[in-house]
């Protein structure tokens, strides 16, 4: 009978009939969203898991809880956004680096280090040069 999106966007409200009884009822419907694992696991995509991975590359930084729940709502709508129901864990990873780097860069580093396996002084070098580059032309 009616169909309304949630504000999110994440969930579709509807007003439905019963054919038999004509009574009326509402469902609340929401797309399922499952994350890839290396091991060949799927398991349901969470924010919860989310928030804990950048949580301890924010760690001693000043970054709060409600920070962390906009960026991992951001993570899930990029990947929502992208239209399929499995991705690959490594799609989230990439897609928590961009909100990161813009709530806090040492906290950017510590998690794309990890992330993308710097394994020299020279990956450091190489990312905080990047970086530098970036905010000078963001300034100019």
């Amino acid at each position: 009978m009616d169909s309304r999106t949630s504000d999110d966007g994440a969930t579709i409200r509807r007003r439905r009939q019963c054919p038999n009884c004509s009574r009326r009822f509402s469902t609340s419907e929401t797309a399922s969203l499952s994350v890839l694992k290396r091991s060949g696991v799927s398991e349901p995509f969470s924010r919860t898991k989310v928030i804990s991975g950048v949580r301890k590359a924010c760690q001693g930084r000043p970054v709060s809880d409600d920070e962390l729940a906009l960026l991992a709502q951001r993570v899930e709508e990029t990947i929502r956004a992208s239209g399929q129901a499995e991705v690959d864990a490594h799609q989230v990873g990439l897609s928590i680096l961009q909100p990161l780097q813009e709530l806090d860069l040492v906290a950017y580093l510590r998690f794309a280090s990890v992330y993308q396996d710097f394994d020299s002084l020279e990956d450091f070098e190489s990312e905080i040069a990047r970086l530098r580059a970036e905010s000078a032309s963001a300034r100019a």
